[in-house]
């Protein structure tokens, strides 16, 4: 097979250090710089923290309106609440997939003192016909999480997509969305089939990886190209794992503030004098 079947990488990003909700220590990595380029996707945050003091606060209350956010937790535990009343605990391994919509109140805080505190939270445009649907949630355990097993002990947790033929936890109509967390030993080799025109990326979190020739470091993200391949190749150099995440592009206006995502100016506008007005908390969460 030739190198023109697979996706090479077009740049590496390491990501900014910064701290959100009630000062959170993370790293963004997808900033809103990027948001045209890979389109579906607005935002990733990866944390990884050991002391108490850059977890504890969490998140507090805060709205949301427009996009979808995907929490995965690789250690630690989260507690979630919305604004009507839902509840649930993130834990190792989990994944919580919400659909903001119209607009809800939420708020993650840690539920421990100590420890590993480990995770993402990716940000998921939803297309303008869909900004305004009733808010929705899943919470996804780690049983839930379809797994696929390769060759040489590689281990690949779908939580989005589908890969070799395993139907991931989620699946979500118009941005189509891949989210695979891939676990692999040193020597290792993976190749992971890509649609034609999504967007894709890769975040290594432990290790480091090589796509290409080109080397992707741990706390690194490799924007990949859309050169028509219609695989990405990945080897391990090292015992590694990293994130593979890919979806079909909106191609339509992006307008936000803060956690308020629309088309247009006057539909951010609207949301805040909806969100000052207490609309947001009377909104109905489903199931999805």
């Amino acid at each position: 097979m030739t190198t023109l079947s697979f996706r090479t990488v077009e740049r590496l990003v390491q990501g900014m250090p910064t701290s959100d909700g009630a000062g959170v220590r993370l790293t963004r990595v997808l900033t809103q710089n990027l948001q045209r380029r890979l389109d579906p996707f607005l935002m990733l945050d990866a944390f990884r923290n050991e002391n108490p003091d850059d977890y504890i606060g969490g998140f507090p209350d805060h709205p949301h309106r427009g996009f979808e956010t995907v929490t995965y937790m690789i250690a630690g535990r989260m507690r979630h609440h919305d604004s009507v009343g839902n509840e649930g605990l993130l834990g190792p391994g989990g994944a919580q997939w919400m659909t903001t919509g119209s607009g809800l109140i939420h708020s993650e805080l840690p539920e421990q003192e100590e420890g590993l505190m480990e995770g993402f939270q990716l940000w998921l445009n939803l297309p303008a016909k869909n900004k305004m649907i009733a808010p929705s949630y899943r919470d996804i355990p780690p049983a839930a999480i379809p797994e696929y097993l390769g060759e040489d002990g590689v281990r690949v947790r779908v939580i989005a997509g589908a890969s070799h033929g395993v139907e991931g936890a989620v699946q979500r109509p118009d941005t189509e969305p891949l989210y695979l967390d891939v676990h692999l030993p040193a020597g290792s080799r993976f190749v992971q089939p890509i649609a034609a025109g999504h967007n894709a990326f890769t975040y290594t979190y432990r290790g480091s990886v090589s796509i290409g020739g080109v080397a992707v470091p741990d706390r690194h993200m490799a924007i990949l190209t859309n050169n028509g391949a219609p695989e990405l190749c990945i080897e391990a150099t090292e015992d590694s794992r990293l994130l593979i995440i890919a979806g079909q592009p909106l191609n339509e206006p992006i307008a936000q503030i803060g956690p308020f995502v629309m088309n247009t100016g006057e539909q951010l506008h609207q949301a805040m004098r909806d969100y000052q007005a207490g609309k947001f908390e009377a909104a109905a969460v489903r199931s999805l």
